[in-house]
């Protein structure tokens, strides 16, 4: 193929096969799509390799307050139209950012295609960007900080835990901002952000659905492939430095009841044909979590009634370091000091006793079902696909993923709990809760609406 390259893969979605076509035009903007004929619709994403892991202090959550402005009017398309011509065509239309990503997205039939592109390559190149609209939409931003972070103890919880058990990482940082950075900040920060990062050449299209590849990638070429290329930053590797002893945070906040959280660094899929590890931690925390029968459930909530829940969790994709994660709510009477170590008690049992093969089998069975059936939405083909590229995964990673989990051996996974679950690698953070105080409801700001 003159002027790009390309690759095609197969990916198993249940049953079936679906091609995956992978292309980079000229302009460096990759281009992935999956063909799934099931139904006549198609899901649309443009994701951009530009998350708060990005931002520089001063500025947290310009990334997340950039999101909001790319709703707000280009050049061509007047501020609010974007949306109300996706909704004319019958589609859904939304977007997110993380700390790795900020994507974009439009649900449309699938011959309204050509729409969704030609408004997104428009609002890549052409975004205005208004002091007096910025103003306006940044106090949308603090509402939503209150709503989501500062009025949800848990959520302040998590947030101060990750400020301690990262160091020096960006990771420490939330995605939404400091409340200080969003008071301070300017249009001109988003202004700044959009010129370092809003490129082609730092952009993935991802589309799913009834469509045929040949005809996207000629849409793709016609309305991003004009767009010119531009110097990106240098990205600096900001590598977290190994934990020499375990943190302890206590965070004060209004709250009915005390709550648990116990984070280990980990490592992230890398070398995705040669990596165990993570495949080893996801197999882990489907033994502690996640059904019914798993070891954190049945152990600490069925059978000593010491917490009215537990969690275990482990992300293997992402751009940075990775954390494995266990919450917890004490039952009624039951300190935080005695959940954690009825934790730390479930844990040390598979550190010492391993898991059945029985077990194993079963955890592998829910685990593999749950991707399996994840991926049979059209959405979440897509979502993969984008989180994927843009953690510098391929798309063979995430089509060999399942064969990557089943053969995770019992052994793989006490190991990966003997390595990676010790305390000098530990971060706890207990929530202390304060009475509770009647509060005088804020005037509803218009516009909290996006997804994060």
């Amino acid at each position: 193929m003159q002027g790009m390259w390309g690759i095609v893969l197969a990916l198993m979605v249940g049953s079936a096969q679906a091609a995956v076509t992978d292309v980079t035009l000229d302009n460096g903007m990759r281009v992935i799509v999956q063909e799934d004929h099931r139904a006549p619709v198609m899901v649309s994403q443009v994701w951009y390799r530009a998350g708060s892991m990005d931002e520089f202090n001063g500025t947290t959550g310009v990334a997340h307050v950039l999101e909001h402005m790319m709703f707000k009017g280009t050049q061509n398309v007047p501020p609010g139209e974007f949306s109300k011509r996706i909704a004319a065509a019958g589609g859904r239309e939304n977007a997110f950012t993380s700390r790795d990503h900020t994507a974009y997205f439009q649900q449309m039939q699938k011959d309204r295609l050509e729409l969704a592109m030609q408004l997104e390559a428009d609002r890549m190149a052409n975004l205005v960007i208004s002091d007096e609209l910025f103003d306006k939409e940044v106090q949308v931003v603090m509402e939503e900080r209150r709503l989501r972070t500062d009025d949800q103890p848990q959520s302040v919880v998590y947030e101060r835990l990750m400020a301690t058990a990262y160091q020096t990482h960006p990771y420490r940082r939330p995605i939404i901002g400091w409340m200080d950075d969003l008071q301070n900040m300017t249009g001109q920060d988003a202004r700044d952000w959009y010129a370092r990062w809003y490129a082609p050449n730092n952009a993935t299209l991802v589309v799913a659905g009834d469509v045929k590849a040949d005809e996207v990638i000629a849409l793709a070429k016609r309305y991003f492939g004009a767009l010119p290329a531009r110097a990106l930053p240098v990205r600096k590797p900001q590598d977290e430095p190994a934990q020499v002893g375990e943190k302890r945070i206590v965070v004060k906040a209004p709250a009915q009841l005390p709550y648990l959280v116990m984070a280990w660094h980990a490592p992230t899929l890398k070398d995705w044909d040669k990596d165990t590890t993570p495949y080893a931690l996801q197999i882990l925390a489907g033994v502690l979590s996640g059904n019914d029968s798993a070891r954190l459930q049945e152990s600490l909530v069925k059978t000593q009634r010491i917490a009215v829940n537990a969690s275990a969790g482990y992300d293997a994709v992402a751009r940075g370091p990775g954390m494995f994660l266990v919450d917890a709510t004490p039952a009624e009477g039951k300190s935080v000091a005695e959940l954690e170590q009825a934790v730390r008690a479930e844990i040390r049992r598979i550190q010492d006793q391993g898991i059945s093969e029985a077990e194993l089998a079963r955890v592998k069975a829910q685990v593999i079902a749950a991707d399996v059936y994840q991926r049979d939405s059209l959405f979440y083909q897509a979502m993969l696909l984008g989180e994927y590229v843009t953690a510098g995964l391929p798309p063979e990673a995430l089509a060999r993923r399942v064969d990557k989990l089943r053969a995770v051996t019992a052994k793989d996974v006490q190991a990966v709990a003997q390595q990676w679950l010790k305390d000098d690698q530990l971060s706890v953070a207990e929530l202390d809760p304060q009475a509770l105080s009647p509060q005088t409801g804020r005037a509803a700001v218009p516009g909290v609406r996006h997804v994060n």
